[in-house]
């Protein structure tokens, strides 16, 4: 839960799997996922090549009506190959199922992509090496932290008119953008008609808020470099350590050439109300780093834009809605799926393999 994250300490290791008959990832096998398969099913197989691992729990916020459907077909998935799983072991409580890509599910989307599974970068090996990374909880950090977005709009009345509407790895920003910084995403979320793009630093109290500060610089290169200025956001565990961060980032902000080449601004997690039906980055837990700058109190992920005038709406294509940040950057892996899911037909009109138990073969 976004409000109440599992830290990498707690992790000591993950908990041995029970021997489950699955699919072999043959030829006929890949013939058969081509009916078995779903929208939303490819839609997930995407999600995890981009961001490497999901939770059960996430998956259902992101894709499913609930945890019981969401739980059944992921085990069908598991089932056929398509996903793998572990579970981590924690000092306390029971870990959710963490989920990765599996050859099917690799073999799937390189086909749909016209690669072969080489080109597209996979390999299982170190897909599920994430589940001994010494990142795995910040990976899952991150993840939980869009999710959430997600799960806010999935579930606003406006649907229509809330929606996440990019979500970049971490991976990603590093092959577009490592050069000079190293986000650990980049995303956009859409609110009533305002559209606000953003960097995410996401911060566990762990790091050296020294090092964190010391990435403005990079930040900075990227504007000038690139002539777009992106705000920074920085996700902090509590407002204590966000007090203390918020010192930190001011005086390497204002040792910046051009402090308005980047606009910063911070948030806690233990700022959101853990009553509430949806908590969620889109809260009013934001408060820019430069507090004269228009807003003088916490507000919502999308009235940021009025502590930042001088911000451009981000650019479009009109044809297809891409971002230009994708259209201007050279093809260096698969497009990034959309961060919502697929429409779901109607129950009636779902093949009778979809949600019931099939045998593997």
């Amino acid at each position: 839960m976004i409000t109440n994250p599992t830290r990498q300490r707690s992790l000591r290791g993950h908990k041995p799997a029970r021997p489950t008959p699955r699919s072999a990832n043959t030829t006929d096998h890949q013939a058969v996922l081509a009916w078995r398969l779903t929208p939303r099913d490819r839609w997930i197989i995407r999600m995890l090549h981009e961001h490497r691992v999901l939770t059960a729990h996430q998956i259902t916020a992101l894709a499913f009506p609930s945890f019981r459907s969401g739980r059944q077909r992921m085990r069908e998935l598991y089932l056929w190959g398509v996903v793998d799983r572990f579970q981590p072991f924690v000092t306390l409580g029971t870990a959710p199922m963490h989920y990765v890509l599996a050859p099917a599910g690799a073999a799937v989307l390189a086909a749909e992509d016209g690669l072969d599974v080489k080109e597209l970068g996979y390999r299982h090996d170190r897909a599920f090496g994430v589940a001994h990374s010494l990142r795995l909880a910040h990976t899952v950090g991150v993840a939980e932290w869009f999710t959430a977005l997600v799960d806010r709009a999935r579930h606003d009345p406006a649907r229509e008119r809330i929606r996440l509407v990019a979500w970049w790895s971490e991976t990603r920003c590093a092959r577009h953008f490592g050069d000079l910084t190293r986000p650990d995403a980049y995303g956009r979320w859409r609110t009533q008609g305002v559209e606000v793009e953003f960097f995410l630093e996401f911060d566990y109290g762990t790091e050296v808020l020294g090092k964190l500060a010391g990435k403005l610089d990079g930040y900075a290169a990227l504007a000038a470099a690139t002539g777009i200025t992106t705000p920074v956001l920085v996700w902090l565990p509590t407002a204590r350590r966000e007090a203390t961060a918020r010192r930190v980032l001011h005086r390497a902000w204002r040792e910046l050439d051009d402090p308005s080449l980047v606009p910063v601004a911070t948030a806690a997690a233990d700022l959101l109300n853990p009553d509430t039906a949806h908590p969620s980055p889109a809260d009013e837990v934001w408060l820019p780093l430069h507090r004269a700058a228009g807003i003088g109190s916490r507000c919502a992920l999308h009235r940021l834009l009025d502590a930042w005038p001088h911000l451009p709406a981000p650019t479009t294509d009109p044809d297809n809605g891409e971002s230009v940040r994708e259209l201007d950057m050279p093809l260096l892996m698969a497009p990034a799926p959309s961060p919502m899911p697929p429409s779901q037909p109607p129950a009636t009109s779902r093949g009778p393999s979809t949600y019931k138990e099939v045998t593997p073969r």
